[in-house]
């Protein structure tokens, strides 16, 4: 009969059963290879990036927003990296810095009923990011189909049918930017005051075949009016130029024939002043001689009426017939030469006669 022996009893681990401790080393590094695998190999999957990873990067221009169970949180992030609880925390990036929307082939039929269709509208915008949150809260992550992409068709529908095919294509074409970018901002100050409309950049809408080649002939036409009415100006301007011209060196040459004018009678007025000045000093020398001459004849009168004495008379007959060289011939000599008495007669005549006179001239 065989006897078995009993196995002896394996000593008990503090953590419970022999092989419990292998298991659970095993599990660790199991799990910690899981967690690896989640934060580095699931976040480079956009895919499943938001739902699985738990380390996520916000890029530079964004914030981070957060979703959990489908409820808008108030986290907001800035760019960098951030984490995250998988599986029940769901990220987006929102941009906050200048972004520009284009809005493709929007038709439109004009006043006239004409359909044109707008190829690209660009709209640059921003949303600001204190408004973030506000601004997700009432219309999601794709604001923007909200107030731009679906704003625009609606303005430019507004706008093509209340204007004619020739005021949307020419007339006030150039005003469509402004009128959509006022449109836009209206709206979103009063509905979504973070989003901010910076401009807006409208092309050439497309128009029928036919009636493009009619605006071209419009504009060809146009344009020769143009040219002919430039040529106009430039002709009325040249005109213009020479007449001035004209006038300029009428005036110029009247103002030389003045001046020389000018020049000429003051030379005259030189020379009649040089003149009076020289007859001022003829006459004065004139006047100094006759005074001259008064005063000496004044002064021979004086000297005279001194000399003219009945001696010097008489002596003055005798030497004036002392000074006659005729002979008389005859029976009886003239009385004159030989009367005394008669000469002396004479002589007191002529003394009495001076005297008369100078009494007179006192």
């Amino acid at each position: 009969m065989d006897t078995h022996q009993p196995r002896p009893a394996t000593p008990l681990s503090p953590h419970g059963g022999g092989g419990g401790g292998g298991f659970s080393a095993i599990l660790t590094v199991f799990l910690s290879f899981i967690a690896i695998f989640a934060m580095i190999v699931i976040p480079s999957s956009s895919t499943i990036r938001n739902g699985f990873s738990i380390l996520h990067q916000v890029p530079e221009g964004h914030v981070g927003v957060y979703w959990r169970g489908g409820a808008l949180l108030k986290t907001i992030t800035d760019p960098g990296f951030h984490l995250k609880l998988p599986f029940i925390t769901h990220y987006e990036p929102v941009q906050v810095t200048l972004q520009t929307d284009q809005v493709r082939d929007i038709p439109c039929g004009t006043k006239g009923g004409v359909m044109i269709n707008f190829e690209k509208i660009e709209v640059v915008n921003r949303l600001h990011k204190d408004y973030v949150h506000d601004t997700l809260l009432n219309y999601g992550v794709q604001y923007d189909n909200t107030w731009i992409y679906d704003k625009i068709h609606h303005e430019i529908n507004q706008f093509c049918s209340s204007h004619s095919l020739q005021q949307v294509y020419i007339d006030v074409f150039d005003q469509i930017d402004e009128k959509m970018k006022d449109a836009l901002q209206g709206d979103c100050t009063r509905y979504a005051p973070g989003i901010e409309i910076i401009s807006v950049r409208v092309t050439k809408p497309k128009i029928p075949e036919s009636i493009r080649r009619n605006f071209e002939q419009m504009e060809e036409e146009r344009t020769k009016v143009l040219i002919a009415i430039e040529k106009q100006r430039v002709v009325e301007k040249e005109a213009e130029t020479n007449k001035k011209m004209a006038i300029s060196e009428a005036e110029k040459v009247a103002n030389v024939s003045k001046i020389l004018m000018e020049q000429k009678l003051m030379e005259k007025d030189s020379v009649r002043k040089q003149q009076e000045i020289e007859n001022q000093i003829y006459m004065a020398r004139q006047k100094s001689l006759a005074d001259a001459d008064f005063y000496r004849l004044l002064k021979e009168a004086e000297a005279n009426k001194l000399k003219l004495t009945p001696q010097f008379l008489e002596l003055k007959f005798i030497e004036a017939i002392a000074d006659n060289t005729k002979i008389f011939f005859g029976e009886k000599i003239p009385n004159m030469f030989l009367d005394q008495r008669l000469l002396g007669n004479f002589l007191q005549q002529l003394s009495r006669n001076v005297s008369e006179e100078e009494k007179s001239t006192a």
